[in-house]
C-alpha cells in the first residue's frame, strides 16, 4: 500500500464527519507529525507535503552527509557510504532529501496513527458542535425523544445530535414517549471531557417567550414586545407585553381570537394558565394589571424596601393570593416587589370567618361555627377565657386568631 492508497483510506472518515477535506489534510499532517516523533525522535527535519486535491501526502527526511567516522545522528545526518548508496555524487556536507514510505513507520505505528487520526476528528467534531451549540442558547428547537430515563431524557435533533433535558428542567406534568417530537429551548452547553452536553429546558421563562415569538406573528415581527416572563411550569404563567403601535392591541393579539392563539401555547406547556398583561411604567397601574385576576382597592408602595401593600375586598382575595400563592408570587416577580394582600374592610362590616380560610386553618373555623361564632367581629368581641371554654381550642389559638382578625379593622 503505498502513501496515496493509505490517505485515501483515511479520508473515508470525511464522508461521515462534519469536516472539510482541507481540515482533514492539516490533521493528517499533525498526526503524522506525531508518528514521526514516536519514531525518529524529531520531525523538524521532516517536510510533510499535502495536496488536498489529489488526496496525496508526500513525506521527506532531510539529512547532512557527513564522514563515515563522525555520524553522531542518524536522524538529522546520514554517513557518505548511505548517502552515496541514494546518489553515487553525493559528497560531505550536501543535504539529502530522501521520500519516506508510510510503511516505513511500521505496522504498529500506521495502526496508531489510525487510533491518533479518529480521536482528532473526534476532537474537531465536538469543537464544532461546542461552538456551533453555545451559540444557540436560548433558540427554540424541536427533536425525536429517543429514549426516556428517570432523570433525564434523551432527545435526538435532525442532524443526528444528542441533546439532554435533565428532571429538573421538565415540565411535572409532561408524560414522554419515545420517538414523539418535543419542543424545548437550548439552556446552556457544557463540555464533559472533551464530548460538547447540550442541556434543553422547558421550564425556563425563555421557552414561553420563544412560544410566542412562534406562534404569534406580531411578537416575532417585533410589532409587539414581550416586556417579561414569569412562570411556575404546568401551573401558572405571567406575560408582560407591549406596543408601540397604537393601532395593535398586544394583550388582544396574543390572545387570539376566542383564544385561539394562546391556546396553542397552553397545550404545549401542560395546560399552564397563563395571563397576559399589558405592560406600563405606572408602577400602580402594571402592579394592579399584575394581579389580575383579582380587582385591586388601593395600593401602598415603598419604593425604598421594594414592597407593596395591597387591599381587596374580601372576596377577591383567594384570586389575588391564587391557589398555593402562585398569582401573589408571580405578580410580585414581574413588577420586581414584595406583594402583600390584605383586605379592605369598612369599620362598620363585618367578615364572615370562612373568607379568612387563606390565614386560618378551616378546622379551627369550624370549631367557632360549631358554638355559632361565625364572623370576625364574633370571636373579636369574645374574650379569650370565654372562647376557650365553649371551644376544643387552646388560648395560645385563640389569641392568634384573635390578632389575624383585629388586623382586619385597624387603620
Amino acid at each position: 500500500m503505498d502513501n496515496r492508497e493509505l490517505i485515501e483510506s483515511f479520508s473515508e472518515f470525511k464522508s461521515d464527519k462534519n469536516i472539510d477535506r482541507v481540515t482533514l489534510m492539516a490533521i493528517l499532517e499533525e498526526v503524522f507529525r506525531t508518528a514521526l516523533k514516536r519514531k525518529y525522535g524529531s520531525d523538524d527535519n521532516f517536510d510533510i507535503i499535502v495536496n488536498p486535491d489529489k488526496g496525496d501526502l508526500e513525506i521527506w527526511r532531510n539529512r547532512v552527509v557527513v564522514a563515515d567516522d563522525e555520524l553522531e545522528d542518524d536522524n538529522a545526518e546520514v554517513s557518505l557510504t548511505d548517502a552515496q548508496k541514494i546518489e553515487p555524487d553525493f559528497e560531505i556536507g550536501e543535504d539529502v532529501s530522501e521520500e519516506v514510505k508510510i510503511m516505513d513507520l511500521g505496522r504498529r505505528a500506521i495502526l496508531s496513527l489510525g487510533q491518533n487520526l479518529r480521536s482528532r476528528i473526534m476532537d474537531h467534531d465536538n469543537t464544532i458542535l461546542y461552538k456551533k451549540f453555545k451559540d444557540l442558547v436560548g433558540d427554540l428547537v424541536t427533536g425525536e425523544i429517543h429514549h426516556v430515563r428517570p432523570n433525564v431524557v434523551i432527545i435526538i435533533d435532525d442532524e443526528g445530535n444528542e441533546m439532554v433535558m435533565p428532571k429538573d428542567q421538565q415540565i411535572p406534568s409532561d408524560y414522554y414517549r419515545k420517538g414523539e417530537s418535543i419542543k424545548a429551548i437550548i439552556k446552556d452547553v457544557e463540555l464533559k471531557g472533551t464530548k460538547p452536553q447540550i442541556i434543553l429546558s422547558r421550564t425556563e421563562p425563555k421557552f414561553l417567550e420563544k412560544l410566542f415569538e412562534q406562534e404569534i406573528p406580531e411578537v416575532y415581527d417585533g410589532l409587539i414586545t414581550i416586556k417579561g416572563v414569569v412562570r411556575i411550569p404546568g401551573e401558572k404563567a405571567k406575560v408582560a407585553v407591549e406596543s408601540y403601535d397604537d393601532r395593535i392591541d398586544p394583550v388582544g393579539a396574543c390572545v387570539g381570537m376566542k383564544g385561539a392563539r394562546i391556546h396553542g401555547i397552553v397545550r404545549e406547556l401542560g395546560n399552564e394558565n397563563i395571563d397576559v398583561i399589558n405592560f406600563t411604567n405606572n408602577l400602580n397601574l402594571f402592579i394592579t394589571r399584575a394581579m389580575s385576576p383579582a380587582k385591586i382597592v388601593k395600593i401602598d408602595i415603598n419604593e425604598e424596601t421594594k414592597k407593596a401593600d395591597v387591599w381587596v375586598i374580601p372576596e377577591e382575595v383567594s384570586k389575588a393570593i391564587g391557589r398555593g400563592g402562585n398569582n401573589i408570587r408571580l405578580a410580585g416577580q414581574l413588577v420586581g416587589y414584595d406583594i402583600d394582600v390584605y383586605r379592605d374592610v369598612p369599620q362598620d362590616e363585618d367578615v364572615e370567618l370562612k373568607d379568612f380560610s387563606d390565614e386560618i386553618d378551616e378546622w379551627i373555623i369550624d370549631e367557632f361555627y360549631k358554638i355559632g361564632v361565625d364572623t370576625a367581629k364574633s370571636v373579636i368581641n369574645l374574650s379569650v377565657e370565654e372562647l376557650a371554654r365553649r371551644t376544643d381550642l387552646e388560648e395560645e389559638t385563640i389569641q392568634k386568631v384573635k390578632g389575624i382578625l383585629s388586623a382586619e379593622f385597624d387603620d
